[in-house]
């Protein structure tokens, strides 16, 4: 009697242990905060704003034919204004510190999946041209959410953090009538600007000289695996997509900086193999905006050494819009030697004072 007690009992729990798992994967499923089983419902209000769990469910599920990628440089661009300017219906999918080849391989995926798209508007961080191809500042992913592993999403629909982070949070909003994160808000921020600000992060004098000054074989071939694995084989494989690719215009702080290390001319240098690179691709148009020297020589723009503020972002999508800042295969040359001029002899001493 005693054993088939235990016998019922046990057979009880791992009866209600299964219909927990059951709702609880039902719930996830439901809401779904991440994008990866459908397209977000009306009836629910969504917070985007966990871009490596995002970005992914973003290319499976949304309509769109135009894509915004790129680093913190690109988060505050607004998808209203891309889509006004350039007459599209875009998705902004950016990843805060990526490396060149977590942001072509999240390309590919989104192209692979989404034969309409038809423009893409890319920041490569010019800082990235001389790091290794496959350099990342992140090193953990949920994986599991990119592909297309049934099993492997145990990791999705019982993982604590979702449920509390993801799940929870866009129930309350639904429930509280908040509205959802737009794509205009997705992964944008607001910081203070101004020098005070940039030098609460850059300290011009603990900046020193590079031991490597010059350009040599060994940073050629680095560039050029760089950007051939990173950029150049991602475009050529969709031939029927115009890439919009920039060069984040970086303050003039950034540049006292490769001033002081003795690398100006080793940087443009790499700009000039990634720029001869990019120009081979017919369906690539090419941007930079180093001549800009109101906004890069005004502090009042910049939170950072680098990072421009949201009304930078609305001014380079009006630039692109109007071929302000288009490298052309006849113009290059030119404007890097003017770039070369510039930032080999401004007074970097006069910021300060």
């Amino acid at each position: 009697m005693e054993q088939h007690r235990a016998k019922k009992w046990f057979i009880k729990c791992i009866v209600m242990l299964a219909a927990a798992l059951f709702f609880v994967a039902l719930i996830v499923v439901v809401t779904d905060p991440y994008f990866h089983y459908h397209r977000p419902f009306s009836f629910l209000s969504y917070r985007l704003y966990e871009e490596r769990y995002t970005n992914d469910g973003i290319s499976r599920h949304f309509d769109f034919d135009a894509m915004i990628t790129g680093t913190s440089m690109a988060q505050n661009f607004k998808t209203s204004e891309m889509d006004a300017l350039f007459g599209t219906h875009s998705v902004k999918e950016t990843f805060s510190g990526a490396g060149y080849q977590e942001l072509a391989e999240n390309l590919d995926r989104a192209l692979s999946r989404n034969k309409d798209v038809k423009t893409v508007l890319w920041t490569v961080d010019y800082n990235g041209f001389l790091r290794a191809y496959d350099w990342a500042q992140y090193e953990e992913y949920p994986t599991y959410l990119y592909d297309d592993n049934p099993f492997n999403d145990v990791s999705y629909l019982f993982n604590k953090s979702v449920l509390y982070h993801a799940v929870l949070p866009n129930i309350t909003m639904t429930l509280t009538g908040q509205p959802g994160t737009t794509m205009d808000e997705y992964s944008s921020w607001e910081r203070e600007t101004g020098l005070d600000i940039i030098l609460q992060s850059y300290d011009r004098d603990n900046v020193s000289p590079e031991p490597v000054l010059t350009f040599g074989e060994k940073e050629y071939e680095a560039v050029v695996k760089t950007i051939n694995t990173n950029i150049v084989q991602t475009v050529n494989k969709y031939p029927d997509v115009t890439f919009y690719i920039f060069y984040p215009p970086y303050s003039i702080c950034y540049w006292d900086a490769l001033n002081i290390k003795g690398t100006v001319v080793k940087q443009i240098t790499a700009e000039q193999t990634a720029t001869e690179l990019l120009l081979q691709c017919p369906n690539v148009k090419l941007y930079n905006f180093f001549d800009q020297y109101e906004i890069i020589c005004n502090p009042d723009y910049y939170c950072d050494d680098g990072h421009y503020n949201a009304e930078v972002n609305s001014m380079i999508l009006k630039w692109i819009a109007e071929g302000t800042g288009l490298v052309t295969k006849e113009n290059y040359l030119e404007k890097l030697e003017q770039e070369k001029e510039f930032f080999l002899n401004y007074d970097y001493d006069s910021i300060y004072q």
